[in-house]
């Protein structure tokens, strides 16, 4: 699920297409707005005050129906999504697991460490690094994930392939045609977040 959706709704049009419509477009992102700005910036601008305890509760009810849950964050680690907390607030309210995704591109390493090490000061949870790739490959994205992986050990750090261009209408048929890979690769995060724990 994607609690929050700021601008255009395409993450949330693809998740309820890849699970085929068995859950509500109200389920999968029940906070919505359309302008792209942050989420507390847009609820302020709407005069909506959505609270954490919210938030949680709708995640909750998703989880109690699902093997496996995964919550896709809003812009970042520490983006403010209602008054007094951000994204890290629900990842340490929920206990759970974090897979911090970057694309492999210049400045992942950057952006990687400075996440990984904000986790490790507010939640006490399991992580796994995974890097996304770009249509085009330079040579950081091929050297990312060794220095990552041994800056960061003995949290692993995965990668999955450039999977297109972020069209709602190529990426289904292409995720078809990347099906193992992405199973495999997904086994993969399951397992690192399940044993890894800091």
């Amino acid at each position: 699920m994607k609690p929050f959706c700021s601008g255009p709704r395409s993450d949330v049009d693809l998740l309820y297409k890849l699970q085929e419509g068995r859950l509500s477009k109200s389920l999968i992102n029940p906070f919505y707005f359309k302008e792209a700005v942050a989420p507390l910036v847009a609820a302020r601008r709407h005069d909506r005050q959505i609270g954490l305890q919210e938030v949680v509760e709708r995640i909750r009810v998703l989880e109690s129906q699902s093997d496996i849950l995964l919550v896709e964050g809003s812009g970042g680690l520490l983006v403010p999504l209602g008054e007094g907390y951000a994204v890290a607030d629900i990842i340490k309210a929920l206990d759970c697991s974090v897979v911090v995704a970057a694309r492999n591109k210049l400045g992942a390493i950057n952006h990687v460490l400075l996440t990984v090490d904000s986790l490790k000061t507010r939640v006490a949870g399991r992580i796994c690094v995974v890097l996304m790739g770009c249509k085009i490959r330079t040579l950081a994205a091929q050297t990312n994930r060794s220095l990552i992986e041994e800056s960061l050990w003995p949290i692993e750090t995965l990668r999955i392939p450039f999977l297109g261009e972020s069209s709602i209408k190529l990426l289904p048929a292409t995720l078809k045609r990347y099906e193992k890979k992405i199973k495999k690769t997904l086994a993969r995060i399951v397992k690192a977040v399940t044993l890894t724990t800091l």
